[in-house]
């Protein structure tokens, strides 16, 4: 199990032209959606600008991630997907509700707003322990979310279920980086 949580470190790039010294753009000039806040939302596995900067104590620090992290391509399409669900959920719920839907679309606002959060937390501040508390509260939220829209429309919830697997591993995700990088 110990060997499995193992870290690698993610080799260092120069930078892209066009790139602000402390970007966190892809290596290797990987095409990005970065009007899209989910397309970058959970991409812990790419490669960012290792350039420390001059407030960093731990000059030259490579970010560390386990072996089990995803393959680059695969963050796009599967955020894709789910914001689609996530939408098509709502949209379930305000369609025909069953009641008032206030409390509901409150705990699916608040839970896209700690999706929002956790990006700058992990990527631009290096924040890794609150990112993790951050997803964690996303997670809370979500399940939240789950059960008051099961209420209206139980198809509804189960729409909700890939998104919280895939939160969950992120998830584990961010908690074994974090680890590694401490």
């Amino acid at each position: 199990m110990a060997q499995s949580l193992q870290a690698h470190p993610l080799p260092p790039r120069g930078p892209l032209p066009g790139d602000h010294p402390h970007s966190h753009r892809p290596a290797g000039g990987e095409h990005q959606d970065d009007g899209h806040p989910g397309v970058r939302a959970y991409e812990v596995h790419h490669c960012r600008d290792h350039t420390p900067r001059d407030d960093q104590s731990t000059k030259g620090q490579q970010e560390r991630r386990p072996p089990w992290a995803p393959l680059g391509w695969l963050f796009g399409p599967v955020w894709t997907v789910l914001y689609g669900t996530i939408a098509v959920a709502a949209w379930l719920v305000l369609r025909n509700p069953q009641g008032p839907t206030r409390t509901a679309m409150t705990w699916w606002s608040a839970q896209l707003l700690l999706n929002l959060t956790w990006t700058p937390l992990f990527f631009a501040a290096d924040e890794y322990g609150l990112a993790f508390l951050d997803i964690c509260l996303l997670l809370a939220a979500l399940l939240t979310t789950m059960v008051l829209f099961a209420r209206h429309r139980r198809a509804a919830a189960i729409l909700l279920v890939p998104y919280g697997l895939w939160v969950t591993f992120a998830a584990a995700l961010n908690l074994a980086i974090w680890l590694s990088n401490t």
